[in-house]
């Protein structure tokens, strides 16, 4: 990208806009990892939020002041007062309070780009991650600073490609932004070769130079005491996790359960531990999952559980189950094989790329391919199942020695 930098923006616009709403999962953790690599980096980091009322330029330190807040809202200042005025509530109104309190400078949105370049000493490297704002207008902007190059983080084209699994704007919006990334990027981060494939495919016209950097795995640690008492994990037990969203296909594995249970009573069955928060268009699956009598009982729903307990249910379970139809990474998978779990999963390019043989791919998308699977494991003692392989478990060092050469 040019010459080494002389201060590094880093847009912290998302991991802001999740304050309050749980634990980090998927891209926002992806963001904090940056935000944390960045700050430890020798080269001058700078923080950019956007906000309803403009931008706001920060300085790096103020990543300690928005982990504490993430990790801990109830400690956050009050909201300003035109928040208060809008009657606009919550904690993100809060911690933006607290971000305004702290900021070098701010600016109207169409002023971005003097915000930038009056504040920031050049060459400036421009890093988004969670595409919040890879906006049109936003890159557009950014682009006109003199001495900024600008590089962007795609995780997925998903919404390109399965457009019936995202919400109603995403794939318009997506696209735009998708459109607007190649168009002023000076680098793409890829998460997977599957990615960059994908990105080559879609492209129109102009392609920035494409980084294949394998996300990095920060493996949780067991924390048992943080598994609920009451969860019944007997005799054996199953775990999927993800955002309860159509792609990630949980219809099939309720349709595995209910063939399960005509083959063997209640309390005999494996039991299938959800892990994971309701997502979109998924009505007709979470009607099931509050009607089915089977639910509570041998199907137990488990959203916004913490690290700790997600990690040791892992490490208990037969299997970590992954019939997504579409990923672009796939952390779920990598964690779950590098604590020593079987998986089971669908064989898309990201997760055969990551896995290869360690993983186990039922031969058909189907109920009864994959109802076959988990008979024949349930049907074995842990200690006969088949060695499928080592993984190497990819490292935020690894990732960032690539990532901080080119940026």
């Amino acid at each position: 990208m040019g010459a080494r930098p002389a201060s590094r923006l880093l847009d912290i616009t998302r991991l802001v806009s999740r304050v309050g709403q749980g634990p980090l999962t998927g891209v926002d953790r992806v963001e904090a990892a940056y935000l944390r690599a960045l700050r430890a980096a020798p080269v001058p980091l700078y923080l950019l939020c956007r906000t309803a009322y403009g931008f706001l330029l920060l300085p790096g330190a103020t990543a300690e002041f928005l982990f504490a807040g993430l990790s801990a809202p109830d400690t956050l200042p009050r909201a300003g007062l035109i928040d208060r005025l809008r009657g606009r509530g919550g904690p993100r109104p809060r911690l933006e309070a607290g971000l305004r309190a702290r900021a070098l400078a701010r600016a109207p949105h169409a002023r971005l780009a003097a915000l930038v370049g009056r504040n920031l000493p050049a060459p400036v490297s421009y890093i988004n991650v969670g595409q919040t704002t890879a906006r049109p207008n936003t890159l557009a902007r950014l682009k006109r600073v003199p001495g900024l190059h600008i590089a962007v983080m795609i995780h997925d084209t998903i919404p390109l490609d399965f457009p019936q699994f995202a919400s109603r704007s995403e794939p318009e919006r997506f696209r735009a932004a998708f459109d607007a990334v190649l168009a002023h990027a000076d680098l793409v981060i890829c998460n997977s070769n599957a990615t960059a494939a994908d990105v080559r495919r879609h492209a129109r016209g102009r392609t920035p130079p494409l980084l294949v950097a394998h996300l990095g795995l920060d493996v949780p640690q067991p924390a048992p005491d943080l598994v609920p008492a009451d969860l019944d994990l007997l005799p054996q037990y199953f775990v999927t996790i993800g955002t309860i969203e159509p792609r990630k296909n949980h219809a099939l594995l309720l349709d595995v359960w209910e063939d399960l249970l005509t083959r063997m009573p209640a309390d005999q069955a494996p039991r299938l531990l959800v892990l994971g928060r309701r997502g979109w268009r998924n009505q007709a699956l979470f009607e099931r999952l509050d009607t089915a009598p089977y639910m509570g009982r041998v199907v137990h729903e488990l959203p916004d559980l913490p690290d700790g307990a997600v990690a040791s249910l892992l490490t208990g379970a037969r299997a970590l189950l992954a019939p997504s139809l579409a990923e672009g990474f796939g952390l779920p998978t990598l964690e779950a094989a590098a604590l020593g779990t079987a998986v089971i999963a669908t064989p898309l390019p990201a997760t055969k790329e990551l896995l290869g043989a360690a993983a186990i791919y039922p031969e058909s998308p189907d109920r009864y391919a994959w109802g076959a699977e988990l008979l024949r494991m349930i049907s074995q003692g842990p200690q006969d199942q088949p060695d499928h392989g080592t993984i190497v478990v990819p490292s935020w060092e690894d990732h960032f020695n690539k990532v901080f050469t080119l940026i």
